[in-house]
């Protein structure tokens, strides 16, 4: 087992309640280094460390400084995946959006880059599922041997909000990418939603009887990255998952975090507050959770 180590998702402050006063990065930098976490999980999105805002050269390797000064590690890259993979269109184009992300990870120190499958549930037609599927499996299979190149993970992060939910697809796509440099993003409150809910689900809905304890065993292995948070079982906006606080919703940590630490060999646990009002007065308290949560279930030395 790896050495483990917590961040936060910096997402949590330029989404949703915050889309209208974000957060300025290098506060949300000065605040987590303050608080005593380990790193940060960046964000790719506007206003905060994207293709456009960090070109290659000076404002990447001014951002590398920046979290050395402040003794912050990176955890990961949540890229702004603009283009859908599910249109053959955009074959070439997502390809190429797909590399610049890697090499933005590379250059920030990003050991991985998630990413998603951008249609919305419903948006394929059931004519086209199965093509979709294998269009999506094939790029990210060469997105992860580039990706391996520059040493970053490529991780796939499921969820309500995008096609390809149901607990059987995400295996099957873990099954057919078939590359030892892609796994799975495992949010906890997303993978409540998909295993017990079935929200959002395209045709027959589908759940697991042991719920997303189930699901991590069944993701065994498989699991390269992991976003902490709780579901209390409802959508945001009838959209993605609402990402309640830990120890505010329906999940026995008690019982998910030991199958967590069996499934995967992660070094980075990242809490992940998006959309949350009042996100930056829980920094301190949700470090302190997920820690005596690893204190208490990681085998000790």
């Amino acid at each position: 087992m790896s050495a483990m180590k917590i961040a936060l998702g910096s997402w949590a402050f330029s989404f949703g309640p915050y889309a209208a006063n974000p957060v300025p990065f290098e506060a949300i930098v000065l605040r987590l280094a303050a608080s005593g976490y380990d790193g940060i999980d960046i964000s790719g999105f506007p206003p905060q460390v994207t293709l456009e805002s960090h070109p290659p050269g000076q404002a990447r390797a001014n951002l590398v400084t920046l979290l050395k000064d402040y003794g912050l590690g990176v955890a990961g890259y949540t890229a702004d995946f603009y283009l859908n993979p599910t249109d053959p269109d955009n074959k070439i184009a997502y390809a190429d959006l797909l590399k610049r992300n890697i090499e933005m990870c590379a250059d920030i120190g990003s050991p991985a880059l998630r990413v998603d499958t951008v249609a919305a549930p419903g948006s394929i037609s059931d004519a086209d599922c199965e093509s979709s599927f294998h269009r999506i499996a094939a790029l990210w299979s060469d997105g992860a041997e580039f990706a391996a190149s520059a040493g970053v993970r490529l991780v796939w992060e499921f969820e309500p909000g995008f096609a390809f939910n149901k607990p059987g697809e995400v295996v099957r796509m873990h099954q057919e990418v078939r590359h030892p440099n892609f796994s799975i993003l495992f949010d906890v409150c997303h993978a409540y939603m998909c295993s017990v809910v079935g929200a959002r689900q395209h045709g027959t809905r589908s759940t697991m009887p042991g719920g997303v304890y189930e699901f991590v065993d069944a993701l065994q292995g498989r699991i390269g990255g992991i976003h902490m948070n709780d579901s209390d079982g409802t959508l945001h906006g009838e959209e993605t998952s609402t990402h309640r606080p830990l120890g505010q919703g329906k999940i026995d940590f008690d019982k998910l975090v030991p199958k967590l630490l069996q499934a995967a060999n992660v070094e980075w646990w990242t809490i992940d507050m998006s959309f949350w009002p009042g996100a930056w007065d829980l920094i301190d308290s949700s470090r302190d959770a997920v820690r005596k949560m690893l204190e208490k279930h990681a085998p000790k030395a």
